[in-house]
């Protein structure tokens, strides 16, 4: 039976580990309180090891407290969730895996590097969204902002399209680097407008970003520009998204759950929320 070890079981993590257990694959997860002889007892059994923990500080918290182990180990794929915040601003233009590498999250380049002189499949993630942490929820709360910044775009990708990514990622496709992005960047205050239209609801006011209250995380969020390639997956791994556009997402989230703000992200919804 093919034993998967995946680190950090947040929102997306459990969510591929479920698939995984779905396709009767056997899974052990480890997350911050783990025992370390419980994770050092699953790396002696792992077959795949998928690491889903955000960075620390300068480096990768997983190959820090147990890379020699996991090297010495069974594990025959290894597959970590990065950012395409690694390419930093691209000033509205398109990124793929070859470029350049200058974001400011120094121990997420890092971490993202570590992964791949190690030979994993690296899928590097845009701003997640899915049930409970979509726009639909930030409206519904009252939370959702629209930003007066004429230009700026983002890429983004539906919860339910990276399981479909790492579950592509295991059966076929070289190690490396792969954008996992929806086909179709664009504003957010567009998918802020999406959502309230969905429920009805006057879009929020039109604020400079000086006067819209904005964490300094979100802040930085706006402060990057980029359209991100995902050709790369598409063709090496056999990837499609089931949901190409955050139109398509939002319908389909407004069809099958209630907006709820019990678990809503921050207005980046980062893909360093996992």
């Amino acid at each position: 039976m093919a034993f998967m070890l995946l680190f950090g079981p947040g929102y997306t993590g459990s969510r591929i580990a479920d698939a995984l257990r779905a396709d009767g694959w056997e899974v052990a997860t480890a997350g911050r309180d783990t025992a370390p002889d419980a994770v050092q007892a699953a790396i002696d059994r792992a077959s795949h090891i998928l690491s889903c923990a955000p960075p620390e500080g300068d480096g990768d918290p997983v190959l820090a407290a147990y890379g020699d182990a996991i090297a010495r180990g069974p594990a025959r794929w290894l597959g970590y969730l990065s950012s395409t915040g690694v390419y930093g601003d691209s000033d509205g233009g398109w990124v793929d895996e070859s470029a350049a590498i200058a974001g400011r999250r120094g121990g997420r380049i890092a971490a993202d590097a570590m992964w791949l002189e190690r030979g994993a499949r690296v899928l590097r993630l845009p701003g997640i969204y899915g049930p409970g942490r979509s726009a639909l929820d930030r409206v519904a709360a009252g939370t959702a902002h629209r930003i007066d910044l004429p230009g700026q775009v983002f890429s983004r990708i539906h919860v339910d399209d990276i399981v479909a990514a790492v579950l592509a990622a295991i059966a076929q496709g070289p190690g490396g680097a792969y954008n996992i992005a929806d086909d179709c960047p664009a504003p957010q205050n567009a998918v802020i407008e999406a959502a309230c239209a969905l429920l009805n609801t006057p879009a929020p006011a039109l604020l400079p970003i000086d006067k819209a209250g904005l964490s300094p995380a979100a802040r930085a969020f706006y402060g990057e520009n980029r359209r991100v390639a995902n050709g790369k997956a598409k063709r090496l791994l056999g990837w499609q998204p089931r949901f190409p556009d955050y139109r398509a997402g939002l319908r389909a989230l407004s069809a099958s759950t209630s907006p709820t703000s019990t678990s809503t992200p921050p207005a980046n919804a980062s893909a360093d929320q996992r």
